[in-house]
């Protein structure tokens, strides 16, 4: 099945070339390892094809909706990132993450790898609702629960016996 997010650069010339992608749950569906379940975001591609590389410049902005870290109730997280990737022709394999080899006889690229990871690392790392919008009842619940943080000093009266006769050997 050809995919959506494959960009054939063969017959494309020398230049800049733009494409935009509309990702729905369907771009997650297909995705058998993906920790995102349903979004709707739109995704821009600024292809510069030159002789010897292709230079791939990606953009996401949309909302992704998922559940909340604290709450568990229903969230949308607003999502915006981009970042360049270099494709150039090869054999040999890249140590660099933004640069991918791709075979000479290679005609064509697939971007649904690309920009998953973009869209998860555009990500905040606590997918959390805003002040006030969280499910007061479970956040009351969370409260009674939740241990206390632990001090950041040391409380004085808490030294192990094993390690007090250290403090006489000055």
């Amino acid at each position: 099945m050809k995919s959506p997010f494959a960009i054939p650069f063969v017959g494309l010339k020398l230049g800049l070339h733009e494409f935009e992608f509309d990702i729905d749950k369907s771009f997650f569906d297909s995705l058998p390892y993906s920790l995102i379940e349903n979004g709707r975001l739109t995704a821009y591609l600024e292809l510069e094809k030159k002789e010897t590389m292709l230079i791939a410049n990606l953009g996401i902005v949309g909302f992704i909706f998922t559940n909340c870290d604290r709450c568990t109730e229903s969230l949308s997280q607003e999502i915006d990132g981009e970042f360049t990737i270099y494709y150039t022709f090869g054999e040999e394999d890249s140590e660099d993450e933004n640069l991918i080899v791709i075979s000479p006889d290679s005609y064509q690229i697939d971007i649904t790898q690309p920009l998953y990871e973009l869209i998860s690392l555009s990500m905040p790392s606590k997918l959390i609702h805003d002040e006030n919008e969280c499910n007061e009842e479970m956040v009351a619940l969370l409260a009674k629960y939740q241990q206390p943080a632990p001090s950041s000093e040391p409380d004085k009266n808490d030294i192990d016996p094993r390690w007090s006769a250290l403090k006489n050997l000055n």
